[in-house]
């Protein structure tokens, strides 16, 4: 069953899968979790990420059935055009990481689990304010950076 699931879903997601390819994204896991395709790998640039990102929305606004977890490989700089505000640049030095939402998060869980406590959650809030504007509205599916 599993199986069938997964070739239905990469049938579904068949571009995403081929820009990734095109893109240089290394994958690490493209497998069936929790009744989903969990796509999980490193872009070399964070237009690479956006793009993969952009084509997800493309096959399917919703996504409910695909978990992705893309990072950026370190040095994987920014080019013209993308959607990283020029502060991150300094800040994606320092350690930045990125963490995508999914259903049920909070920020005090997202920080629980990066940092071992839960009120450390304004610390991500404030690095994504350019996309958050309540600490309290995050939505699945928004790629949020954490600050080491």
């Amino acid at each position: 069953m599993a199986d069938q699931n997964l070739d239905q879903l990469k049938q579904k997601y068949a571009s995403v899968l081929d820009l990734i390819k095109q893109s240089g994204v290394k994958l690490a896991h493209v497998h069936i979790q929790d009744n989903k395709l969990l796509i999980q790998g490193e872009a070399p640039s964070e237009d690479a990420k956006n793009k993969v990102w952009d084509k997800i929305k493309q096959v399917d606004p919703s996504y409910a059935d695909l978990t992705v977890d893309i990072t950026v490989a370190p040095g994987g700089a920014a080019t013209a055009g993308s959607h990283v505000p020029e502060h991150a640049g300094a800040a994606a030095a320092g350690g930045m990481q990125s963490y995508t939402v999914k259903s049920g998060d909070t920020l005090s869980k997202i920080s629980q689990q990066y940092y071992g406590s839960a009120g450390q959650y304004m610390k991500i809030f404030e690095a994504n304010k350019d996309q958050l504007s309540d600490p309290n509205k995050i939505q699945p599916g928004q790629v949020l950076k954490i600050p080491k």
